[in-house]
């Protein structure tokens, strides 16, 4: 079942990386005892090199998340590992190799019957020793578009994720990153909202970027996460208005739950998370709203 088949309350994915070390099995228990429909998967925490990670493998770690009556949604956090990845290092063998990488993940996600992939790692985007960001900017797109051309070959939608500027230099802002999907053309290269960057970096309620933006149809995916870093319903910002204006936007999609702090742990965050949001959507799902 797709996310868009599910009811609201139904559609809150967390990322897996929360509930590491863990063993796979045990982090698909303890999200569907939590409530979560779904986990969004970062390569890393599968094998050392996901480069190694047969298809075998992928349709296995499948079959576990479904006996829990989980999806896997998609994958996020890319180039972790293996180490000295760049998107947009000068060094074309560099580059190639983490072409590779990537083209080995948009298969990946295709196997786990994931949907998308999310484009974050700051650090493999950054400009490297004696580089301008024009460049790295450049050779970034370059990539980020051969990406999409990719994943559009594997029925799947790519996006690029806008960080904050503590993180990155290499797009900022959803207008930033707008620009390079709407140069490129194609459906299959889209962005996102990951609601903690955007809360640090953008100059507008979150809410009213949601209605610039989604009805132009170059967002495809959301994060959910205090600018402060914690779990969502953990900080200052209100989630509330978030979601009333995705569900006003008609976003079909999954919320995935993406804490970078875990207070007071990882299971414990994941459970106060999930609790907070799905409240929020109980009150949005009630009739007469």
């Amino acid at each position: 079942m797709n996310a868009s088949d599910r009811p609201l309350t139904e559609r809150f994915a967390l990322c897996n990386e929360v509930l590491a070390p863990w063993s796979f099995d045990r982090q698909c228990a303890r999200a569907a005892a939590l409530g979560y429909r779904a986990l969004e998967v970062a390569p890393y925490t599968l094998a050392d090199d996901p480069m190694t990670i047969t298809a075998a493998e992928a349709r296995r770690w499948r079959a576990i998340a479904a006996d829990h009556g989980l999806a896997i949604s998609g994958l996020h956090w890319l180039l972790v590992a293996p180490a000295g990845l760049s998107i947009s290092d000068p060094d074309a063998a560099t580059r190639a190799r983490t072409r590779a990488v990537i083209d080995r993940l948009i298969a990946l996600c295709a196997e786990l019957d994931g949907r998308y992939l999310v484009h974050g790692s700051p650090a493999q985007r950054n400009p490297v020793a004696g580089q301008d960001r024009a460049d790295a900017l450049a050779r970034a797109t370059d990539a980020w578009v051969a990406a999409g051309e990719q994943a559009a070959r594997a029925g799947l939608v790519y996006c690029i994720e806008p960080l904050s500027r503590d993180q990155t230099v290499v797009v900022n802002t959803i207008a930033e990153a707008a620009a390079i999907v709407a140069a490129s053309g194609l459906a299959s290269l889209r962005t996102m909202l990951d609601t903690s960057s955007a809360g640090q970096t953008e100059t507008e309620p979150l809410a009213v970027l949601i209605d610039r933006w989604w009805p132009r149809g170059v967002l495809a995916h959301v994060q959910l996460n205090d600018r402060n870093r914690r779990g969502p319903g953990q900080g200052d910002d209100r989630f509330g208005p978030i979601l009333e204006a995705l569900v006003r936007n008609g976003y079909a999609g999954w919320f995935a739950c993406e804490p970078f702090e875990y207070v007071p742990d990882g299971p414990g965050c994941a459970a106060l998370s999930i609790g907070y949001l799905r409240g929020l959507a109980e009150g949005l799902a009630r009739p007469g709203r």
